[in-house]
Formats: C-alpha cells, structure tokens, sequence
C-alpha cells in the first residue's frame, strides 16, 4: 500500500513538474507576441489617423481591430502571464475576464469586417451612396460591440458555467456569420467574372467597370479578406474547444489548454503583418510612417 502511494506521489510530482515547465515555456512564447502585437498595431492605428486617403468606413472598422489588438498586447497578454506565473486566484479572474473582452470585440470586429466586405459587393451602388451616413452606422456599430462585450462580462462573477458557455456559443456564431459573408463573396465575384468573359471584346476595355466598383479591386478585397478569415478561424477554433471543454466539465480542462489562449493572442500578432502585407494603400502609407519616424530619430 505504500508502495503504490509513493508511486502515486512520484506520478503527481512528474506531472507537476511538467505543467511547471509547460507554463513557463508558453509564459516565454507570449512576450514576442505581445510586443509585435503593440508595435504593429500601434503603427497600423497611427498611419490610419493620419492619413487622410484611409479615412474610409473600412479602414476605420480595420481602426478599431488595430486599437483592440493593441489592447491585447498591452493588458490582457500582461495579465495572462501574470495569472500564469503567480497562480493567485484574482489575478486569474481579472486575466479571463480582460481576455475575453478584448478578444470577444476582436472576433466580432473581425465578424462585422467580413460582413461589411459582403455589403460593399453585393449593393455597391448603395454602399457607395450611403457612405457619409455609414460611418456614422460603423462608430455605433463599434460602441454597441464594446458595451456588450463589456456587459458579458459580468456573467463571469455571476455564473462561471453560463459565461463560458454563452461565449462558446457567441465564437460560433461570429465564426458561422463569417463563414456564410466569404461564401456569397465568393457568389458575387464568380457571378461578375463569368458575366465579364461572357462579354464581347468589342467592349473589353471597359468590362472591367462594374456600378460603383472595380472588378479587379473586388477580387483582390475579397481575397485579403478570405485571407483575414481564415487566420481568424485558425486562432479562435482551439479556445473554442477549450471553452466548451470548460463549459461541460471542468475535470477534463488541464492547463495544457491554456495554450490555447496563447493562439488566440497569435491573431493579434499576425493580423498587423496581414494588413500591411494584403492592402497596398495601408502598406505604402506604413512606409512613408515609417521614413518620417526614423528621419526625425536621425535628425534629432
């Protein structure tokens, strides 16, 4: 009987040793990933403000994704790995609740960008005739996602089951809404591109045009889009088994499915690099930041 007791207590001090490392070595992984995610949002939000050209319903929706993955960054990745690290219960609390706000409006931004992109396609003439009331319609649209994220929250002190199961529930419905924008995208521009070949040369010079849109722009915005979603749908499948892992049984969640959290903070990482990479307007507007910045750091 002692015998298998010291066995017993040998397993757990394996295992405890392994979970010790385990948390250390994704505490580690999240500290480049909390400063690219500072430094290429805050450089994606500053090149937006300034530049006039950007100052669009889109680039202002892509604004507000570069402010909370910032926030990613600068709060909910700290705490994370201040939880991790000193296993003190409000700090945890305070760490869950915080990640899950500023991720919560990530993912719905993200939601509400891929839907926007439907929008544009599918009524191009009024998108384009709407566009002065629409940034109006994108600034609400913005403060009503922060408020009820905000508001969700406060499940978490209440019911800890409900709360995580609610977000479960809300990662796959940003995860369907997303899922079904990008498959009438892909609709819209088959629809354009079999009518533009059906088209005469005689009038090839101008197929191109479609009302109020470019077709060759289309594509490509539909394309970086896709791309955006599927980095999203990466990121956010793995914390959405973790939560409903923990929403069914809390016996079967270990801390191996914290690294789950830790892709979740990825999406903030890459998505400032996707920006840049996939929109050339951002991209060269990035570069002219960039050389004014580093010219006032010489000449200083």
């Amino acid at each position: 009987m002692a015998d298998s007791n010291d066995s017993s207590n040998v397993y757990n001090s394996k295992e405890g040793i392994i979970q010790q490392a385990f948390v250390v070595a994704n505490c580690i992984l999240n500290l480049p990933l909390m400063v690219i995610a500072i430094l290429g949002n805050a450089l994606v939000v500053a090149t937006i403000l300034k530049t006039r050209c950007l100052q669009t319903s889109s680039f202002q929706m892509l604004c507000s994704l570069a402010v909370t993955d910032f926030l990613v960054g600068c709060m909910a990745q700290p705490f994370f790995i201040a939880s991790e690290l000193t296993m003190d219960p409000l700090v945890e609390r305070l760490s869950e609740v915080i990640e899950c706000i500023f991720c919560g409006v990530s993912l719905s931004t993200m939601t509400a960008i891929s839907l926007d992109r439907f929008l544009v396609l599918h009524y191009p003439m009024r998108y384009n005739a709407l566009i002065v009331e629409k940034s109006h319609v994108v600034s609400v649209s913005i403060i009503a996602v922060w408020i009820s994220n905000v508001l969700l929250s406060g499940l978490y002190f209440w019911n800890w089951t409900a709360y995580f199961t609610i977000m479960a529930i809300g990662v796959c419905l940003c995860i369907f809404i997303s899922t079904i924008s990008f498959i009438k995208i892909y609709q819209v521009v088959r629809k354009h591109r079999i009518q533009i070949h059906a088209q005469q040369q005689a009038v090839a010079q101008s197929s191109d045009e479609v009302p109020g849109i470019n077709i060759l722009r289309m594509k490509r915005s539909a394309l970086n889009t896709f791309i955006f979603y599927i980095a999203m749908i990466l990121c956010y499948l793995p914390v959405l088994v973790s939560m409903s892992i923990s929403s069914i049984s809390y016996k079967h969640w270990t801390k191996i499915w914290h690294l789950a959290e830790t892709i979740v903070f990825i999406n903030s990482s890459i998505n400032p690099v996707l920006y840049i990479w996939r929109l050339s307007d951002l991209r060269a507007a990035v570069l002219k930041t960039l050389k004014k910045f580093f010219s006032r750091t010489s000449n200083d």
